[in-house]
């Protein structure tokens, strides 16, 4: 077996990448602190051809070297926008007919791999602080709440990591049912 160079990769060019057809999925970071966090979000939109990505209240936003050390150009790639504040991002996106989902573990939340999104609807996922999760106020709005089955002593993953992991669950299930 032998490794691909980056030229077979068959990757998109930046004009491409603009103008292909979207997963229709907002990804919404509720006070995100981490630079590098952010930058991975990004680069995870990018790679799975995520509509865009709402960047909210502290979460830090491009151009900022610490985004771009992990986002590795993808803050050319994916749309994105800043709110002040997360309540006002998904009171835009509700208005929209996004379909909001917040990642967060609560008393009625579904567990990823039993939830089967519908390929006629837009979603807005919400993914919260490192430390304190989504915010009560914004749960609040959200249709429901999906959390990433774990069985192991630790009770959350690194935001990066659960945004890579609900954006492939979506987009492996999404593109089953195209």
């Amino acid at each position: 077996m032998r490794k691909l160079r980056n030229e077979e990769l068959g990757r998109k060019s930046l004009g491409d990448f603009r103008n292909a057809d979207k997963l229709p999925i907002i990804i919404v970071l509720d006070n995100v602190r981490s630079f590098h966090n952010v930058g991975s979000v990004f680069r995870s939109a990018d790679a799975f051809l995520i509509e865009g990505v709402y960047l909210c209240g502290i979460t830090a936003k491009p151009p900022h070297r610490d985004i771009n050390k992990t986002a590795l150009g993808a803050t050319e790639s994916v749309d994105w926008q800043y709110f002040n504040e997360t309540f006002d991002a998904v009171a835009r996106l509700k208005r929209d007919n996004y379909e909001l989902l917040a990642v967060e573990q609560t008393e009625s939340s579904i567990a990823l791999d039993a939830f089967s999104p519908d390929i006629n609807k837009k979603y807005a996922l919400v993914f919260g602080h490192e430390v304190n999760g989504v915010d009560q106020k914004v749960i609040d709005v959200c249709a429901d709440s999906l959390e990433i089955p774990q069985t192991g002593t630790k009770h959350s993953l690194n935001i990066s990591v659960s945004v890579g992991v609900v954006i492939w669950d979506f987009y492996a299930k999404l593109k089953a049912g195209i």
